[in-house]
């Protein structure tokens, strides 16, 4: 009773998928977990939610990786060949679960709960007649002489044929993911690629930047720079005068809605650009260049400003950029004036053309210096893992290894917020599931 055709360990997204896919094929299929449910994270995501996919095609889902790397993008066809965007939607949808599409291209379950997903996935994993094993953690793993694996547990000795990985990364460690598929992966002979941190808040010590907790910026431009911040006032803490970036000093550019935190910054653009300074060898030497009215160049934006001084000329200068700028909290007004070492009070006739300029710089390119991440333990997902190349992507087998397969997050991809991620875990544990 304790061999089976196939095992795979980790029943998160991708381990569900890969154990249901197995099953329905006619395989004898063992799924195991060490937390004491399934999916834990599934119901963390997406703030509880679950963006399940994004709402575009097989070849929006490689631009997008390709975006991050263009290995990951170039690894993922296969894959997503097997389980497309509509193929993963379909699937749900067959399960009851209807879905949504947000501005943006977020697909979410319509019921806005991530449990009706987990749900969904456990009724088909439990139709399959895969045997689903919950509170066994795997503590030994080795190759047996017939090809096959031998797992240990603390209670049984298990066997299998062919043998499946989803552990998953090292992100929302609270969950159960804190790594233990690298380890098993290094004991095999495998190459890792060093894990980090990606799509986990970014960390700054300017305190303006900090006491507007709780605005939300919908459109901001970010451009990572690998250069020092000069602040436009020492004593304001404020915005840089290196405009613009120079080319050689660009890690990375984002664009995306842009939340002030206690800490730093959130939300999708801060997101998606934390891979490039978590990766980097000294985050702290970053900064952000911030465009807040990335619809406007700079140019336009200094006439448009000109243009509403000369007509309020008596009125404040913090007035006129309110009429100017009537989606701009006051808020974020008052310190972007401040960090342009401009009094809000200042008539608007008396400004000077430096200190327009200055203002040019703090709403158009107006950097940051980073502190670093608040790390693995707010990740959304891990990039590093399993390096592509020691994988075949079009059965996701080991190239190192026979009969060993991986999917999911424990190999080296991650992509952007928005569903992208959810997509890849799947499509890679389909096509396992399909290959083993």
């Amino acid at each position: 009773m304790n061999h089976f055709e196939v095992i795979v360990v980790g029943a998160g997204a991708a381990g569900l998928m890969a154990a249901t896919v197995a099953a329905e094929r006619g395989k004898q299929v063992l799924l195991l977990e060490k937390n004491r449910r399934a999916g834990t994270k599934i119901l963390m995501s997406g703030g509880t939610r679950c963006n399940i996919t994004h709402a575009t095609d097989r070849k929006g889902i490689i631009a997008a990786y390709r975006m991050q790397e263009r290995k990951q993008g170039d690894f993922l066809h296969s894959a997503l060949a097997a389980l497309s965007p509509d193929d993963l939607l379909a699937f749900f949808h067959a399960e009851g679960v209807a879905t949504k599409t947000e501005p943006g291209g977020k697909v979410f379950p319509v019921s806005n709960q991530a449990s009706d997903v987990l749900e969904a996935l456990l009724e088909r994993l439990y139709r399959s007649g895969a045997k689903l094993a919950l509170g066994e953690a795997l503590s030994d793993l080795r190759v047996a002489d017939t090809g096959g694996f031998e797992l240990g547990t603390a209670s049984r000795t298990l066997c299998c044929d062919k043998l499946v990985l989803t552990t998953g990364g090292k992100s929302y460690p609270g969950s159960g993911t804190t790594g233990d598929g690298y380890a098993w992966l290094k004991k095999l002979g495998h190459k890792i690629v060093p894990p980090r941190p990606a799509l986990t808040p970014v960390t700054t010590n300017l305190e303006w930047v900090r006491e507007l907790k709780g605005i939300t910026i919908p459109d901001v431009s970010l451009t990572l720079a690998d250069s020092p911040v000069r602040a436009a006032n020492p004593n304001s803490g404020g915005g840089s005068k290196n405009l613009p970036v120079r080319k050689s000093d660009r890690v990375d550019e984002r664009r995306g809605s842009f939340l002030f935190t206690h800490f730093g910054l959130s939300g999708p653009a801060p997101l998606d650009i934390s891979r490039s300074i978590s990766g980097h060898a000294k985050p702290a030497a970053l900064s952000l260049s911030c465009d807040f009215l990335p619809n406007q160049s700079t140019d336009e934006f200094q006439k448009q400003c000109r243009t509403a001084l000369s007509s309020n000329g008596k009125k404040s200068i913090m007035a006129s950029m309110q009429n100017m700028l009537p989606q701009f909290p006051k808020r974020l007004l008052e310190s972007l004036l401040a960090a342009s070492d401009v009094a809000g009070d200042l008539r608007s006739a008396e400004v000077s053309k430096s200190q327009l300029q200055a203002i040019s710089v703090a709403f158009k390119s107006n950097a940051i210096p980073v502190s670093g991440t608040r790390g693995f333990k707010k990740a959304e997902v891990t990039a590093g893992g399993l390096s592509l190349v020691e994988v075949d992507s079009s059965t996701m087998q080991s190239r190192m290894v026979p009969n060993l397969f991986i999917a999911g997050e424990l190999l080296d991809l991650d992509g952007p917020i928005g569903g992208y991620n959810f997509q890849a875990a799947f499509s890679t544990a389909w096509l396992a599931g399909m290959s083993v």
